[in-house]
C-alpha cells in the first residue's frame, strides 16, 4: 500500500468538504428525503393536526437535535465512518459502526426502488398517462402487483429500466468521491429541490378548497397532547427525518475540516429538516383539499393521506382534476425524484466509507465492487411483481427494529458503557458555535434512551403480537427479521475481518487543553485516562500536521 493511501486513512489526506456550506446543503440533502413529503403530514393529521407541532417542536429539541450533535461529535472527533469512529472510541464499538452499515446496506436496497418510480412518474406525469384510475394505473399497469406476498421472479420491464439507470447515476456519483461526486451533486440538486417543490405549494394553495385542507392540518386538537401515542409519534416522526444514529452523520461529518462549525450547523439542518417538512405539509393538504372539494366531501373522509398511496394514487388524481397537472406533475415526481437521490447518496456513503477504509479502496472502488453488488440484489428483488410486498416489509422492520435500535444501542454505549458524553461535549464546544451545556449529556445518556427504548420495545412487540398487515408469518419472517438479521450478520461478519491498514493509531482534531474541561467545556476535570487510542494533540496546531 503507497504512503499516500496510509495517510489518507490516517487522516492527512483524508476526504474533505470544499467548506461549511458544501456540508450543510449535503445533511440537508440526506435529511430531506422521500419521508418528509409524503409521512409527515399524515402523522401530524393523525396525531392532533395542528397540536402535533408542540410535541413534534419538543422532540426535535430534546431528541433530534441532540442525537445529531452525537453523531457530528462522533465523526469530526475520531475522523472516520461509523465502525472506524467506533473503534476508535473503543474496540469492541467496531460492531456497532457495521451494524449501522447493514442498515444502511438494506434500505439502500428499496430506497431506489421509490426512487426509481417516481422516475417513472415524472415521465407519465407530462401526459397523464395513468388516465381516469391512478390506482389500476400504479398497482395493475406499473407495478403489475401479484394477488399474493412472496419473492417472486417475474420482472416487469417498466421498473426494471428506470430502477437500473437510478443505480448508474448513484454509482456515478459515488465513485467520483465525497467533494466532487456527492457535494456537486446536492449543490445542484437541493436548490433545485427547494424551487421546484415551492412552486408546487404556491400552486396549491391557489386551488380551490385549499383553504379546508388547511384547516384539517393546522386545526388543533387539544386534547390530543394528553395522549401518550402523539408524543411517540413526534419522537418517530423527528428521529426517521432527521437520518440519524446509523451512521449517515457520522460519516459526513468525518469529512469536515478541523475547525468546522458543528453545533450551529446542527441547527441548521435540524430546522432546515423541519421546515421543509411543515412546507410539505402545506402543499399536501392544500391539494387533498382540492380533491375533497371536487369531489364534494369533507377531508377526513378521503381514504389516502400518507405514504406511496399518497405520492403515486391521491397525488395523480388530484393532477388529473387542477389546471396546468401535467406541469406541476412534473415538477412534483422531479422533487421526490431529487429529494429521494439526495438521501440515497448519504446512505450509500455510508456503506462506501466504511469498506474504504477497511480495505484501503479508492472511492471508485467501493462504488464499483460494493455500490455493483448492492444493485444486483436491488434489481432482482424490486424489479418483480412481489417488490412492493418486500418493500413494505422490509422498510417497517428496519426501521422499527434496526434504525431504533440501532440509536438506542448507540446512547446507551457512548454514554453509559463507554462514558464519553463529557468528552464529546468538550469536543463539540472547541469549535466555534453555539455553546453545549451540560443539559446534552442528560437528553443523550438518559433521556433520548428513555424515550426510544420505550419506542422500540413497543414496535417489537406489535411486530411480535400480530401479523404485520396481514401477511403471512412466513413472510414476515424471512424479509422482516431477515433483513434485520442480515444487518447483524454485516456487523458479525465485518468485525471479524482483518483491517488492511492501522486504524487505531491516528490525530484525532485536538481538544483544549485538559486544565479547561472543568471550566468553560465542562463543569467538572474529565476521568482519567486516555480517551482515545493513538496521540493525543497537545498543541493547538497539532492536529494539522
Amino acid at each position: 500500500m503507497s504512503s499516500r493511501t496510509v495517510s489518507a486513512h490516517h487522516g492527512a489526506d483524508r476526504e474533505q468538504w470544499s467548506g461549511q456550506f458544501g456540508f450543510v446543503l449535503a445533511a440537508i440533502g440526506s435529511a430531506v428525503g422521500l419521508g418528509n413529503i409524503w409521512r409527515f403530514p399524515g402523522v401530524a393529521y393523525e396525531n392532533g393536526g395542528g397540536a402535533f407541532l408542540i410535541p413534534y417542536l419538543v422532540a426535535l429539541l430534546t431528541a433530534g437535535i441532540p442525537i445529531l450533535l452525537l453523531d457530528y461529535s462522533i465523526g469530526h472527533r475520531f475522523r472516520g465512518s461509523a465502525p472506524t469512529s467506533f473503534r476508535r472510541m473503543s474496540r469492541p464499538a467496531e460492531g456497532l459502526g457495521w451494524f449501522q452499515v447493514g442498515v444502511s446496506l438494506v434500505i439502500t436496497l428499496y430506497y431506489t426502488a421509490v426512487i426509481a418510480w417516481a422516475t417513472s412518474f415524472t415521465v407519465f406525469a407530462a401526459t397523464q398517462a395513468w388516465g381516469d384510475d391512478p390506482e389500476g394505473f400504479f398497482f395493475g399497469d406499473f407495478l403489475q402487483v401479484a394477488d399474493a406476498p412472496g419473492v417472486g421472479l417475474d420482472v416487469v420491464p417498466g421498473v426494471l429500466i428506470p430502477l437500473v439507470l437510478i443505480w448508474l447515476v448513484t454509482i456515478a456519483i459515488l465513485a467520483l468521491g465525497v467533494q466532487k461526486g456527492v457535494e456537486r451533486a446536492n449543490v445542484v440538486f437541493i436548490p433545485t429541490l427547494v424551487v421546484m417543490f415551492a412552486a408546487i405549494v404556491v400552486r396549491a394553495v391557489t386551488l380551490d378548497g385549499a383553504a379546508d385542507g388547511l384547516n384539517a392540518f393546522f386545526t388543533p386538537d387539544w386534547g390530543a397532547l394528553t395522549d401518550p401515542g402523539v408524543w411517540i409519534a413526534a419522537y418517530g416522526q423527528i428521529f426517521f427525518s432527521l437520518s440519524i444514529a446509523f451512521g449517515i452523520m457520522i460519516t459526513y461529518s468525518s469529512y469536515l475540516r478541523r475547525r468546522a462549525n458543528l453545533t450551529s450547523t446542527g441547527l441548521v439542518v435540524g430546522f432546515g429538516n423541519s421546515s421543509f417538512e411543515l412546507l410539505a405539509g402545506i402543499g399536501v393538504f392544500s391539494a387533498l383539499g382540492f380533491i375533497a372539494f371536487e369531489q364534494g366531501v369533507a377531508v377526513s373522509e378521503l381514504e389516502t393521506i400518507q405514504g406511496v398511496g399518497l405520492a403515486f394514487v391521491a397525488f395523480p388524481q388530484i393532477l388529473s382534476l387542477m389546471p396546468g397537472g401535467p406541469v406541476f406533475g412534473v415538477l412534483f415526481f422531479a422533487s421526490l425524484t431529487l429529494a429521494g437521490l439526495t438521501s440515497l447518496l448519504s446512505i450509500l456513503q455510508v456503506v462506501s466509507a466504511a469498506f474504504q477504509e477497511k480495505f484501503g479502496w479508492s472511492p471508485r472502488q467501493a462504488a464499483l465492487l460494493i455500490g455493483g453488488a448492492v444493485a444486483v440484489v436491488s434489481i432482482v428483488l424490486f424489479s418483480t411483481t412481489t417488490a412492493l410486498y418486500v418493500l413494505d416489509v422490509t422498510d417497517k422492520y428496519i426501521n422499527e427494529v434496526g434504525v431504533v435500535g440501532s440509536a438506542v444501542i448507540m446512547t446507551l454505549v457512548v454514554g453509559l458503557a463507554l462514558r464519553r458524553l463529557r468528552e464529546l461535549q468538550t469536543h463539540l464546544n472547541a469549535r466555534p458555535g453555539v455553546h453545549v451545556g451540560g443539559w446534552w449529556r442528560v437528553l443523550v445518556g438518559l433521556g433520548v434512551p428513555l424515550v426510544l427504548g420505550y419506542i422500540f420495545v413497543t414496535g417489537v412487540r406489535s411486530l411480535l403480537g400480530e401479523p404485520y398487515e396481514g401477511y403471512p408469518w412466513g413472510f414476515l419472517t424471512t424479509i422482516g427479521w431477515g433483513a434485520v438479521g442480515l444487518a447483524v450478520l454485516v456487523a458479525i461478519v465485518m468485525t471479524v475481518v482483518p483491517w488492511r491498514h492501522d486504524v487505531d493509531t491516528f490525530v484525532p482534531h485536538e481538544l483544549p487543553p485538559r486544565e479547561l474541561w472543568g471550566s468553560r467545556w465542562s463543569r467538572v476535570p474529565a476521568r482519567p485516562g486516555e480517551p482515545v487510542q493513538g496521540t493525543r494533540p497537545t498543541h493547538p496546531e497539532e492536529g494539522l500536521r
